[in-house]
């Protein structure tokens, strides 16, 4: 199945080679030349492509959960997501932070390759032609989003290049990203991939997850650039993202679920909510849930083998989040799905009092695993959900039905089981997108998104920096993070380090 093959590649290509600086030779460059010699070769190599997103999960939650009022890092014990937690001025020497340039550059090189290769002539079935172009250029799309949610400018390798053709391209702006990379494979993307797949193909990307991304890049580059080489453009293009979310909801395949909880049950995935994730299977899943739990949470649930996050680091949610849902919500079915406030050790019967993102978390099925590594959860990266309130969103910033805005929130609250609003403003919106995303990696994004960092992150630090560790006000320059120092070290005056870190 694809799940199946994607993550035999992404071991084939973990295993083959182990990307650290930009100067080495693409990964995808070995063996290259005798490789693609017909459609199978083609399809292991798409899944390749894929193979990237298996650790999209965890920095998702480090780089973007970690870095907003979402969570609290605990000090006695520093650790890479302390750091991110604290805004550290000296973070490009953190290993943790190289993670998502060498990762999405990993799946870049690859995406690279695969584009140079193909042809009609090794793959004469236009339909599958047509398909494996598309999922290259929605996963290059995907990888170089990151990126530049990331880093803010990188370099834009849209070709397979040697060593030494690397030294000598510096970074382009993230306008620059968008226009020559970002959208224009998105379009393709769009206008190539199947609406659908079925059986074994379940996970791939489709034209209406190719919609959706496009959208959420027009939101995106529509937001405050802040002074700063971030995400945001100032674009307003809240109508070409409106359309493409009219689009999906008249039109997509995608349905509601009506129980919150079941959008993430490791029974359920693939459901009506899901338009794409990350797809991970038992004995070769992802780590990101233990990334989540306290260690001792472990131990007391006697998981068979050592993880989760060190006392002395744990990744708390805040009680600012926790009073985002029990203000006036007393009854919010997302609190319950998304995190618990402690546990009752078997061998005790002691509650112990620490909370933390429980989403992923599956006491049942993490006792059957071998190790904290092989969690079999897919992570949601775009939810039907996710495009009803996208839409609010356009429908807010261009003047739209203030009574579809309502109703789509409202449809939201009511699974969750809370009172209707009425006349909606934004930042409510981006207050209902934070309960209803949590532990997703979205709320930094929508933060920044919105133009409403500085304020919500200043009025955060202010309360909730137990440890006097934080700055007392967010240095907009902190939206993105440092180029890695391998990166700036591969040849001196190739890349200028992002203002605000040493």
């Amino acid at each position: 199945i694809f799940q199946s093959m994607f993550l035999t590649a992404s071991l084939v290509f973990v295993m083959g080679s182990c990307v650290e600086d930009l100067d080495q030779a693409p990964l995808s460059n070995v063996g290259a030349n005798g490789y693609f010699r017909n459609a199978a070769d083609f399809n292991f190599a798409v899944a390749g492509v894929y193979s990237s997103l298996r650790t999209y999960p965890q920095r998702q939650i480090d780089y973007f959960e970690v870095r907003s009022d979402n969570i609290y890092v605990s000090h006695s014990t520093p650790q890479p997501h302390t750091q991110i937690n604290d805004f550290s001025v000296t973070l490009a020497s953190v290993p943790l932070i190289a993670s998502s340039w060498n990762e999405n550059y990993a799946g870049i090189a690859r995406a690279n390759t695969v584009l140079e290769k193909i042809t009609p002539a090794v793959i004469a079935d236009e339909a599958v032609y047509n398909q494996y172009v598309g999922e290259v250029k929605f996963l290059r799309a995907l990888y170089y989003l990151d990126l530049v949610r990331t880093y803010g400018a990188v370099p834009l390798v849209d070709e397979t290049i040697s060593p030494d053709e690397s030294l000598t391209i510096a970074r382009s702006a993230p306008a620059e990203i968008y226009d020559r990379i970002i959208i224009p494979d998105l379009q393709e993307a769009i206008a190539k991939l199947p609406a659908s797949f079925t059986g074994a193909n379940v996970g791939r990307a489709t034209s209406w997850a190719a919609k959706a991304l496009l959208a959420r890049v027009y939101l995106t580059r529509s937001g405050p650039d802040y002074g700063i080489q971030g995400p945001g453009l100032n674009a307003n293009e809240y109508d070409d993202a409106l359309g493409l979310l009219n689009d999906i909801v008249n039109n997509g395949p995608f349905g509601w679920v009506s129980d919150y909880a079941l959008i993430f049950a490791y029974n359920n995935e693939n459901n009506p909510d899901i338009i794409f994730d990350v797809q991970l299977l038992n004995g070769a899943g992802s780590e990101y849930p233990a990334l989540m739990y306290p260690q001792a949470f472990g131990q007391d649930m006697t998981f068979p083998y050592a993880g989760g996050v060190n006392t002395g680091s744990s990744k708390e949610v805040t009680p600012d989040l926790v009073s985002s849902y029990d203000t006036a919500n007393l009854n919010d079915a997302r609190r319950a799905a998304v995190m618990v406030d402690g546990w009752t050790p078997p061998t005790t019967g002691v509650f112990r009092a620490e909370s933390f993102f429980s989403k992923f978390v599956n006491v049942t099925v993490a006792k059957t695993l071998p190790d904290r590594f092989n969690f079999p959860i897919n992570f949601p990266i775009i939810r039907y959900t996710d495009v009803l309130m996208m839409r609010a969103e356009a429908l807010l910033k261009t003047g739209g039905s203030q009574a579809e805005v309502d109703a789509i929130v409202n449809q939201v609250r009511a699974r969750a089981g809370v009172p209707d609003m009425s006349n909606v403003t934004y930042e409510q919106l981006i207050e209902e997108r934070r309960r209803e995303f949590a532990g997703e990696g979205q709320r930094w994004h929508d933060l920044v998104r919105s133009g409403l960092v500085k304020t919500v992150m200043d009025a955060w630090l202010a309360v909730g920096d137990e440890n006097n560790a934080m700055p007392d006000a967010l240095d907009v320059n902190h939206i993105i993070y440092p180029v890695p120092f391998a990166q700036i070290d591969v040849k001196k005056g190739l890349y200028q380090q992002n203002p605000g870190y040493n």
